[in-house]
C-alpha cells in the first residue's frame, strides 16, 4: 500500500475512543511515518522520574544551580520503556542526533545527558522513555477510524506549554473544546 501523505513532523490529539487505553488523551510527536510503519513519542504523560532523579540513576554529577533539575521525564510510548529519546532544540555536537525539521532535533546519547548534568544543554529539551509505533498502515487505520487529530508541529507546544495542559491546547488550535468531543464517529 502506497503512502499518500507522511504525517512525519506533525503532532497526533488522542480523540475519546482511546479512553481508558494506554494512549487516553495523548499528545504524540510523530518522528516517522513510512512505507515502513510510524513512530512517535508521548509529549504530555509525566513519569514518576524527573532529571535529577535520572542523572543519579545514570551517575552523571550536577550542581542544584541546575535549572533542569526538576523537570519531568515523560513517558515516550508503551514501546521500550528502558530506551531514552531527546526531543530538543538543533545545536550541540551530540553523538546521536537526527535533525528532523523547524530547528527540531532528537539525540539517543548519553552526552546531552552529561551536557545537562554540567548545566550546558539547550534550554529547550524534553526526555521521552520508551515510544509509540505502528506497523505499516496502522496509524492511517487509526485516523480513518477517529482514533486521531492531527495538528501541525507546533514548538510552543512542545517546550512552552505545561504539560497538563498540552492535550486541550492542541484541541485548542483546532477551535475544539474538549468537553464537545464524542467518542461516537461520524461517517458520511
Amino acid at each position: 500500500m502506497k503512502q499518500l501523505h507522511s504525517l512525519e513532523h506533525s503532532i497526533l490529539v488522542a480523540m475519546p475512543s482511546l479512553d481508558n487505553s494506554w494512549f487516553e488523551k495523548t499528545v504524540i510527536y510523530v518522528v516517522e511515518d513510512n512505507e515502513h510503519g510510524s513512530m512517535g513519542l508521548v509529549i504530555n504523560l509525566p513519569h514518576k522520574l524527573d532529571v535529577r532523579t535520572l542523572l543519579e540513576h545514570l551517575e552523571y554529577p550536577y550542581t542544584e544551580r541546575n535549572h533542569h533539575l526538576d523537570e519531568p521525564i515523560i513517558m515516550g510510548g508503551p514501546v521500550d520503556l528502558e530506551r531514552g529519546f531527546i526531543l530538543h532544540q538543533r545545536g550541540g555536537n551530540w553523538k546521536s542526533s537526527v535533525y528532523l525539521n523547524d530547528d527540531l532535533s532528537m539525540t539517543v546519547s548519553d552526552d546531552f545527558l552529561e551536557a545537562v548534568s554540567s548545566d550546558e544543554a539547550p534550554d529547550d529539551f524534553i526526555v521521552c522513555l520508551g515510544f509509540a509505533g505502528w506497523e505499516p498502515g496502522q496509524l492511517a487505520g487509526e485516523l480513518q477510524d477517529n482514533s486521531w487529530l492531527t495538528i501541525p508541529y507546533n514548538a510552543s507546544l512542545l517546550f512552552e506549554t505545561p504539560i497538563e495542559q498540552r492535550w486541550e491546547v492542541a484541541l485548542g488550535t483546532l477551535g475544539i473544546a474538549p468537553e464537545f468531543l464524542s467518542s461516537e464517529a461520524g461517517h458520511a
